[in-house]
């Protein structure tokens, strides 16, 4: 026998009622909301409820006159066309047999992807990050790469409108080289998908030969330097060691050498024009 339920309290009826009596008063505080909106748009008092219908009569009108017009409904009348083509010819693919080898792929390729793109998120996420600052970075040369650019596309305009004259001129010709060629290589592709299909078998046995070897090689690699990595990091250490210990002599170098450059550079330009300054003797020696 069914047990009866048991009547709710006379704390739960005192919530319920309270929660109800909320949700009426928010729900009429909006609907209040609303119409003072409603109110103060369309309120002919302060001339923005009749300015506003006046645009929307006016910009209904200019909707239906536009639409009204033969070349709007020939345009209308092709664009229903072309999405009727598209659905009549689109409709079969979804339910041929070739569609069901396209969906597993799909769904295989998904679900092998999504844990290598988990893996390697944060990889991206940095790689990406660098990539920005580098980018801001090189960001003064710009310019000047676009100007490079446009001038090579200008050079190369005059070329291929000229290939474009001859090939238009020259149609008959490629219409018989096309036609030789098709008439050479059809015989060709039965023999070629034969050698594919050899080719692919072959393959795929070298490979399933190849993979335990690989695998052992791999795992002893990985033992190997698993075992040389107190090496590898003690090289590593003396290599970035090194190079700061001669990081001072190649910037007083770097500055050395820019200084010689700059010293050069002022006697070339003194002597290249001696009339610039009359009695005056340009001299630098590097420091």
């Amino acid at each position: 026998m069914a047990t009866i339920p048991s009547l709710p309290s006379r704390d739960d009826v005192l919530r319920m009622a309270r929660s109800t009596t909320d949700i009426t008063g928010q729900l009429l505080e909006t609907a209040g909301n609303l119409t003072r909106i409603a109110i103060n748009t369309f309120d002919p008092r302060d001339g923005s409820g009749a300015e506003v219908l006046r645009v929307l009569r006016r910009t209904t009108a200019e909707l239906a006159e536009a639409s009204a017009s033969p070349q709007a409904q020939e345009a209308f009348y092709r664009i229903v066309e072309t999405l009727t083509r598209l659905g009549t010819s689109g409709a079969p693919l979804a339910v041929h047999p070739v569609s069901e080898p396209a969906q597993a792929l799909l769904t295989a390729l998904g679900e092998s992807l999504l844990p290598v793109l988990d893996a390697v998120e944060p990889a991206v996420e940095e790689f990406a990050a660098a990539l920005g600052e580098l980018v801001e970075a090189t960001s003064p040369l710009l310019p000047a790469t676009a100007g490079v650019a446009a001038g090579a596309l200008l050079a190369v305009t005059p070329l291929l409108r000229s290939a474009a004259d001859v090939l238009r001129e020259s149609s008959p010709e490629l219409s018989r080289i096309a036609d030789a060629l098709t008439a050479a290589l059809a015989p060709l592709m039965p023999l070629q998908v034969a050698l594919a299909e050899r080719t692919a078998a072959a393959g795929a046995n070298v490979v399933r030969a190849a993979l335990p070897p690989l695998a052992d090689l791999t795992e002893a690699a990985a033992a190997t330097t698993k075992a040389a990595r107190p090496v590898l990091i003690a090289g590593e250490e003396l290599l970035v060691s090194a190079l700061e210990q001669v990081q001072p002599l190649l910037l007083a170098g770097a500055a050395r050498t820019g200084r010689v450059a700059r010293a050069v550079a002022v006697r070339v330009s003194a002597a290249v024009s001696p009339a610039a300054e009359q009695g005056v003797v340009v001299a630098v020696s590097p420091a």
